[in-house]
């Protein structure tokens, strides 16, 4: 009998992309979508979709047990920027969705849960250079704490329930398939935009601003390689740093500007350089590249060509 997947939160940034490459690896009737409004054509198109609220467990629970759902991915989040406009609403969406798959696992309706950490678990007084997989953490943004917290409740559940919970402490996300969600890390993906439509970029973060990024791609790859994974070779239950490359605006305003010349950039750091400042600018990923066998693919060059190309057609 071949697994079921439930994707919470397929509609977002990377829950669009993880939807379409798992029905490809598993088909497309074997994986569920869901999330609270409807995605794009090509989501919408390709497979089962429900509407479903990531807070509300009984509904949650309904859909597990109306396609026998075996492993959930559990893709709902408030992101950055966004959680620091509505921090009640952020802690309140990012915990208690997390909540309810972890309890339904629990309870054994489940059988696997992926759920996204991120690098905003690290805070200013974590180390800056190779960040390691152990270290201080101490988050200053809503999305942080939630997410630090989530790790915590996490690594409890694996160790008190047996539950196989596996995660991943995403970067920066770059892609042209999907519209950002409201994350820090955002102007990477909006600078590509007006690069093409031959408008100057003002960018909200200072031209220095070093951040760990990744080619989305490289993040839906990983993302399913750790659910696949033998479960005896997670030896992470809180969440694996992962890594792929590390920039700042000025470097990829200089990998444009290789394709685009006459591509023009400023800078208006606003809120979020606080939040940029406090993260790390490049992360030590060596566990998960000897439990999981986790490599990165794409450089800043390969990702500014993909990018170009792709938002071009």
């Amino acid at each position: 009998m071949q697994k079921m997947i439930l994707i919470i939160g397929a509609c977002g940034q990377i829950g669009t992309e993880l939807t379409l490459a798992l029905r490809e690896k598993f088909g497309n009737d074997r994986v569920v979508a869901s999330d609270i409004r409807e995605g794009n054509e090509s989501l919408m198109a390709s497979g089962p979709f429900e509407i479903l609220d990531a807070t509300n467990y009984q509904a949650i629970e309904n859909v597990i047990m109306h396609y026998e759902i075996d492993e959930v991915y559990l893709m709902a989040a408030m992101l950055s920027a966004t959680a620091e406009k509505f921090p009640m609403r952020a802690w309140d969406l990012n915990m208690n969705s997390l909540f309810n798959v972890l309890n339904l696992a629990k309870d054994k309706k489940i059988s696997k849960i992926f759920w996204p950490s991120s690098i905003a678990v690290f805070g200013p007084n974590t180390p800056k250079e190779d960040t390691p997989q152990h270290t201080i953490m101490e988050p200053s943004t809503v999305y942080g704490i939630s997410k630090q917290s989530g790790e915590r409740w996490c690594s409890y559940y694996f160790k008190k329930y047996g539950v196989d919970v596996r995660s991943v402490r995403y970067p920066g996300l770059i892609s042209w398939k999907t519209l950002p969600g409201g994350g820090t890390t955002d102007y990477a993906i909006d600078i590509y935009h007006s690069a093409l439509a031959g408008k100057k970029f003002t960018c909200f973060l200072g031209e220095q601003t070093k951040l760990p990024m990744m080619y989305m791609d490289d993040a839906i790859r990983a993302t399913i390689d750790i659910m696949e994974s033998d479960a005896d070779n997670i030896k992470e239950r809180s969440s694996y740093n992962l890594a792929a490359m590390s920039f700042t605006p000025a470097e990829i305003a200089q990998s444009i500007q290789k394709h685009i010349p006459d591509f023009e950039i400023d800078y208006e750091p606003d809120f979020r350089q606080a939040i940029a400042d406090s993260w790390p600018s490049s992360i030590d990923d060596t566990e998960a590249q000897k439990d999981w066998n986790w490599k990165a693919q794409f450089t800043l060059e390969q990702t500014t060509v993909e990018m170009l190309e792709n938002l071009k057609n």
